[in-house]
């Protein structure tokens, strides 16, 4: 494997948080997959409507795919990383049996385990997750690179009719943690009352 080909992608991922996320309102829900992507929407400003989740790893995807079954109106982003992805290969046939069209999936793709020690992942070999997307049935699979390639994809991300996959290769960081909350009532509380209103809670 390629330990040091992350080191030299151009995208910074907390930069392109910040872009994916900017001027998002209320028809965009957001599940953060544990770790640098929770500390990344955070960094990019926290939001009631971004779930961020704190442990079972592989699960963000999933998580995802039910919001967007329960919320059909509304536009679900997951954002992960490429080590849960990994975790998680099984949901990306899943998502596919279900098939929502207001689902995209974006992974943050450092090529690295950033919670143990930056150890590199299989997508810095032989793994293409986007050519596991496709293989899927995913009617929308990209790979991005550059800056031009994320401008491209911002709108797909937020509207295209999916389900939608982009896997977005950034550089392979150390960045100092911004962490949401971990009190996982209050995030649940948050974002079902945004949601759904205050009576929802009742």
């Amino acid at each position: 494997m390629d330990h040091t080909r992350a080191d030299a992608y151009k995208l910074r991922r907390r930069e392109v948080a910040k872009t994916i996320l900017d001027g998002r309102d209320d028809d965009f829900l957001v599940v953060t997959g544990l770790g640098s992507p929770n500390w990344d929407a955070t960094a990019a400003g926290d939001h009631p409507l971004t779930f961020p989740l704190w442990g079972a790893m592989g699960g963000a995807a999933t998580l995802g795919l039910g919001l967007a079954l329960a919320q059909p109106d509304k536009r679900v982003m997951v954002m992960t990383g490429d080590g849960e992805m990994l975790m998680a290969m099984g949901s990306f046939a899943t998502i596919m049996a279900k098939a929502p069209d207001n689902l995209a999936v974006v992974v943050f793709d450092n090529e690295r385990y950033g919670e143990t020690g930056m150890q590199a992942t299989h997508t810095a070999g032989p793994v293409d997750l986007v050519a596991v997307a496709k293989a899927c049935g995913f009617p929308v699979a990209q790979q991005v690179v550059a800056e031009a390639e994320l401008q491209t994809a911002i709108p797909i991300i937020r509207e295209a009719p999916g389900p939608v996959f982009v896997d977005i290769k950034v550089r392979a960081e150390d960045l100092p943690f911004v962490l949401p909350s971990k009190d996982g009532v209050h995030l649940k509380n948050r974002f079902r009352e945004r949601l759904l209103g205050p009576e929802s809670l009742l």
